[in-house]
């Protein structure tokens, strides 16, 4: 387990943070963000919290809960730069304002390193080996904060293996959490084997020997998951699909005037290869920027669109309803037949929070622009997969990609094909879209599912049940994507019990705090 070196008479050292204990926090916050899109080097998170560790060392949990707001902070900005630009423009609102917005929510996401920083300190001085504490306690964190007030999961520590494809498998039956678990488990066998001594040397060389074993075992699961789910496609009904990417400048796409050739565009686009025996059309979310509900022209020229494509078209568009004469505004999407017919509609149902509608209003008043540029609305009243040829699709709209329990929803649903539509123009040329690309990746493998992914101004993609990205466009360009999709109906344990992985990990880390009341502390 690790040691943790304690001062004289047992107590931490007091006094304010050390320039090397600043520096090895901040190093293990870079080395956090560094593993995640784009930058991409996935092989720094085994390893990103091992400065962490020793920052930690000889510290009491005032100190503890700073160096974890530190780290934190490195970490979720990192992660988050790209927030301040997206309200400044788009939000309009001052350069000082969007800088403090971005911090505030990288603040708030790291209180939760700062949580579990005091937190295997408080355990450690009661006896608990931080090895065991360490894994279920960030696993746990992290559940809550993709929870708590809506949720946030953006980026949790799992995402970052997106490209190791063999050893995210394991989520179809663990989730993402069980992925986090083995990732802290790791850098804390690191730390360790750095800080091993003569007397720790036996004890270290199980713990190194177990988690080698345990990570042998993921990665020859995944190989056999990927090679059954290869032989499980084999055979299977498949369709040929066709991603439009319009890519409309976000400054245009609210305009009424430029509402003719927006659809000019993807009117060209959908039937530049209406030969080819497309059975799906995608456009993305709102791509339709006006309400196609109203039986209009342009909800004609839309509908003609999928009758001279002779193919299902599936697209975005606002629309609203009316209750006691006030309109209420759903993001939406829509799916109409080869013959011209509306075959069903789909409300979103978790809205992006200051993004499309505003919580708190009086408390944050002064983040009412933020939805000037799609509208403030109301979320839809159930999951509603949409149908093709008696398939079911469940639809993700742009910020659903990254919820893991709406994915299991539809599959419980009976849903064969998962779609993604989304508008990433806001995220320009940052990390973002790298980002939303690879967490909705995931959802494939949980669910064992197809994801078409339409995004307006990229990335779109088309993804396998396997989580692999198997074609992409780039940003900013408009084109179109083709591919085939399969209809795979296998189950998976996590699609069938959820998150049964992280429970445990509450009722570990719950009984592990029991014990530690009746334990008196080492400094006591």
């Amino acid at each position: 387990m690790i040691e943790w070196v304690e001062t004289a008479g047992g107590k931490g050292q007091t006094g304010a943070m050390g320039k090397k204990t600043l520096l090895l926090s901040v190093f293990s916050g870079v080395l956090l963000f560094l593993s995640f899109p784009k930058f991409d080097l996935s092989v720094l998170v085994w390893f990103s919290l091992v400065p962490f560790f020793f920052a930690l060392q000889k510290k009491n949990l005032g100190e503890a809960f700073w160096i974890g707001l530190v780290t934190g902070l490195a970490y979720n900005i990192g992660i988050l730069y790209w927030v301040s630009s997206v309200v400044v423009q788009y939000g309009y609102l001052p350069f000082y304002l969007g800088i403090f917005i971005m911090l505030l929510l990288a603040l708030y996401l790291s209180l939760y390193v700062s949580l579990f920083s005091a937190g295997i300190v408080y355990f450690k001085k009661r006896g608990f080996p931080v090895i065991l504490v360490a894994p279920v306690l960030w696993s746990c964190l992290e559940y809550v904060k993709s929870h708590l007030l809506t949720g946030f999961p953006w980026e949790n520590l799992a995402y970052s293996l997106h490209d190791m494809i063999p050893f995210i498998q394991i989520i179809d039956i663990s989730g993402v959490y069980g992925l986090t678990f083995v990732i802290v488990l790791v850098n804390c066998v690191l730390y360790d084997l750095i800080t091993m001594t003569i007397e720790t040397r036996k004890r270290i060389v199980w713990e190194f020997s177990i988690v080698a074993v345990t990570l042998i075992l993921i990665f020859s699961y995944g190989v056999y998951r990927l090679d059954q789910i290869e032989h499980a496609m084999t055979g299977k009904k498949s369709d040929n699909v066709t991603i439009v990417q319009g890519n409309i400048d976000q400054t245009l796409k609210w305009n009424n005037k430029y509402q003719h050739d927006t659809l000019e565009i993807y009117r060209n686009l959908s039937l530049a290869n209406v030969k080819s025996g497309t059975h799906l059309i995608v456009w993305p979310e709102t791509a339709a920027p006006f309400f196609f509900q109203n039986i209009d022209d342009k909800h004609r020229f839309v509908i003609n669109i999928a009758k001279e494509a002779r193919a299902y078209l599936l697209f975005g568009s606002p629309s609203y309803r009316t209750e006691n004469s006030m309109n209420y505004f759903s993001n939406s999407a829509y799916i109409i037949s080869p013959a011209g017919s509306v075959m069903g509609r789909y409300d979103k149902m978790h809205l992006v929070p200051y993004g499309e509608y505003v919580p708190l209003r009086k408390v944050f008043f002064f983040l009412e622009k933020l939805v000037v540029g799609v509208g403030d609305f109301r979320s839809g009243e159930k999951l509603t997969p949409l149908v093709m040829d008696g398939k079911k699709i469940g639809v993700l709209i742009c910020y659903e990609g990254i919820f893991p329990e709406i994915s299991r929803r539809y599959h419980t649903m009976g849903v064969s094909l998962l779609v993604n539509i989304t508008n990433d123009a806001w995220f320009g040329i940052s990390s973002a879209p790298y980002q939303h690309l690879t967490m909705t990746a995931f959802r494939a493998v949980e669910n064992r599912r197809y994801i078409i992914r339409a995004a307006n101004t990229g990335i779109s993609a088309l993804i396998k049940p396997t989580g692999e990205i198997i074609s992409r466009t780039g940003l900013f360009e408009r084109t179109i994507l083709d591919g085939t999709i399969t209809y795979l109906n296998q189950g998976t344990f996590y699609a069938g019990y959820g998150d049964i992985f992280i429970y445990m990990c509450f009722i570990t880390i719950a009984m592990i705090g029991l014990i530690s009341l009746k334990r008196r502390s080492v400094d006591d």
